[in-house]
C-alpha cells in the first residue's frame, strides 16, 4: 500500500479524517408522526400537527424506523443497544419549529462496529465506527424564492435520520471516498437507505486535521453537508492543503465549521465549532428509554440478505475474480445478482470481463440502469458460452453483443442468422493461411531471414480474408507450423 503522507513545503504531514454521514431512513412514515417521509412533494404538504410542533402534540416512535437502524446495525459489525435515550439538541433555526432536534446522545441505539473498505489498488481496510443513532431531520431554507425573504419548507422536519459516526480512521480523500461507497453500498443491499445523495437522502460531514507523523491529534475542521463522492473528495483535498499553509506559515487552525463552495471547489468559514454542551442535550420528557429485546434483533440478523463482503469474498476465493472486478459487482445488489445468474454454467471470469468492460461501458455510454437493459442475465451468459466453445471469437462477440443491447436478442440466433459462425475446420484454414503464403512470398522470406514481428502481419491478413471468422487459436498453430516449417 502506498504511503498517505502529503509533502509540504517543511517536511511530510499526516491527514486524519473522520466522517458523520447523515443517512434517510427508508421508511413511508417520518419519525415520530404518521406524515408521509416521500421526497418530491410540493412544499409544506407533508406536514403533521407534531412536525409543525404545534403546542400539545406529543411524539410517538415508528417502529419501523427502529428496524431500520437496528439492520444498518448488524450490516456494520456493530454493538446492538437492547436500551437507548432520545435526547433534545436545543439549538434555535428557522427551519427547525420546536427549536430543539430530537436526537440521541450518551446512549444511542447502536454502538462500536467496523467498516470494510477496498481500495483502488486492490487492498482492503477496516474503519471504526463510534456508533449510529435515530434523530429527526430539520426542515429547508429557502433563499431564493423571493428578492428579500426566505421561505421554510418543513416536508424534511421530522424525517428519519442515521447519523453514523466514523472513527478518525481515514487518512486520505480516496479512503474516505470508499468508505461512504461502502456504507452507501451495505444501506441499499438492507434497503435501509435509498442512498440518493443527489436528492439528499445521504450526506456527509467531514472532520479533517492535519499533524506531523507521530505527534498528537491535530484541531480539526468540520464541513457540512457534502451529498457526493466529487465533492467530499474535494473538500477533503483543498481543506488539507490550506491547514498544512496556514500551519507551516506558524498560524493556528481554528475549530469551526465550514461550508464548501462547489462551483471553486473551495471551502469557507460558516460558524465557530459548538461543543456537546452548547447544545445543552437532556434525555427528552416525552419519550421513554428505547427498549428492544434480544429476540428482535436475532430476528432481524437471521433476515438479513447476503452483504457485498461475503460475496465478494466468495468472488475472489472460490471464483478467483480478481478484487476490482468483485469490487465492481458488488457495489450494488442488483448488479452482484445479475453476474450470480449470468456465470451459472459458464466461465466466471470471462462473464465478469465482459460486465465490467463491455456491458457497463455500454450503459455508460446509453444513460441505461442495469434494470432498463435488454440484455438478460440468461443471454449474457449465452454469449460469453459461444465464446468459450469455439463458435464466434471474442472479436466477433462484440458485434453480437451491439445487436443484443439494441435489440435484446439471442446471441445464437443472431450469431445464425448473420453467419458469423467461427471458422475452425483446419482445412478451410489451411487454404486461407496458403493464400496469404503465396500472396506475401517477400515477406515470407523475411519473416524466416529473422523477422519475426512479421508474424502478427500474417495473422491479421488470415484474419481478414475470413471476415474475421477464422478461430485464432488455430489460425496462429497452423501458420506457425507453415512458417517456421517451410511448408
Amino acid at each position: 500500500m502506498t504511503s498517505n503522507l502529503v509533502r509540504g513545503a517543511t517536511g511530510d504531514w499526516e491527514v486524519v479524517i473522520g466522517l458523520e454521514v447523515h443517512a434517510q431512513v427508508s421508511s413511508n412514515a417520518k419519525l415520530f408522526s404518521g406524515a408521509s417521509a416521500t421526497f418530491g412533494a410540493d412544499p409544506n404538504q407533508n406536514v403533521s400537527l407534531v412536525d409543525a410542533a404545534m403546542p400539545g402534540m406529543l411524539p410517538v416512535i415508528n417502529h419501523e424506523c427502529v428496524r431500520q437502524a437496528v439492520r444498518t446495525g448488524l450490516g456494520l459489525r456493530a454493538d446492538i443497544n437492547l436500551v437507548s435515550v432520545f435526547d433534545r439538541k436545543n439549538y434555535f433555526y428557522a427551519d427547525l419549529p420546536q427549536g430543539y432536534q430530537i436526537s440521541q446522545f450518551k446512549q444511542p441505539i447502536v454502538g462500536e462496529g467496523k467498516l470494510r473498505i477496498d481500495l483502488p489498488d486492490g487492498s482492503s481496510r477496516n474503519i471504526g465506527i463510534e456508533r449510529l443513532h435515530l434523530e429527526q431531520d430539520a426542515g429547508k431554507s429557502m433563499h431564493d424564492q423571493h428578492p428579500s425573504k426566505s421561505y421554510i419548507d418543513l416536508n424534511r422536519t421530522g424525517v428519519a435520520l442515521m447519523e453514523i459516526v466514523s472513527r478518525p480512521d481515514m487518512r486520505s480523500s480516496i479512503e474516505a471516498a470508499s468508505y461512504v461507497r461502502k456504507l452507501r453500498s451495505i444501506m441499499r443491499y438492507l434497503g435501509t437507505c435509498d442512498g440518493n445523495m443527489e436528492e439528499g437522502s445521504l450526506r456527509a460531514d467531514v472532520n479533517v486535521s492535519v499533524r506531523r507523523p507521530g505527534e498528537a491529534l491535530g484541531t480539526r475542521t468540520e464541513t457540512k453537508n457534502l451529498n457526493s463522492l466529487r465533492f467530499i473528495q474535494q473538500a477533503i483535498d483543498f481543506e488539507v492543503v490550506r491547514q498544512i499553509e496556514i500551519l507551516e506559515d506558524s498560524g493556528e487552525i481554528d475549530q469551526e465549521t465550514r461550508l464548501f463552495d462547489t462551483t471553486t471547489g473551495t471551502t469557507r468559514t460558516m460558524r465557530s465549532k459548538e461543543d456537546a454542551h452548547d447544545y445543552r442535550y437532556f434525555p427528552d420528557p416525552d419519550l421513554l428509554p428505547l427498549v428492544i429485546s434480544q429476540d428482535e434483533v436475532d430476528e432481524l440478523a437471521a433476515a438479513l440478505p447476503e452483504l457485498p463482503d461475503q460475496i465478494k469474498d466468495r468472488l475472489t476465493g472460490d471464483y478467483g475474480l480478481s478484487a476490482y472486478d468483485a469490487a465492481v459487482i458488488t457495489e450494488e445488489r442488483e448488479t452482484a445478482l445479475f453476474y450470480e445468474a449470468a456465470s451459472q454454467q459458464h466461465d466466471r471470469k470471462l462473464v465478469a470481463n465482459w460486465m465490467t468492460v463491455e456491458l457497463f461501458g455500454a450503459l455508460n455510454k446509453s444513460g441505461q440502469t442495469l434494470a432498463e437493459c435488454k440484455v438478460t442475465p440468461k443471454r449474457l451468459g449465452g454469449l460469453v458460452g459461444l465464446i468459450s466453445d469455439g463458435t464466434i471469437s471474442g472479436k466477433i462477440a462484440k458485434d453480437v453483443f451491439a445487436v443484443m443491447f439494441e435489440t435484446g436478442g439471442d446471441a445464437a440466433n443472431i450469431v445464425e442468422e448473420k453467419g458469423l459462425k467461427q471458422v475452425s475446420d483446419s482445412g478451410a484454414i489451411e487454404a486461407l493461411i496458403d493464400a496469404v503464403i503465396a500472396a506475401n512470398e517477400d515477406k515470407v522470406a523475411e519473416y524466416r531471414a529473422g523477422k519475426d514481428k512479421l508474424f502478427g502481419f500474417f495473422v491479421g491478413q488470415v484474419m481478414k480474408k475470413s471476415g474475421g471468422q477464422a478461430n485464432p487459436g488455430i489460425v496462429n498453430q497452423i501458420l506457425r507450423t507453415r512458417l517456421d516449417g517451410g511448408g
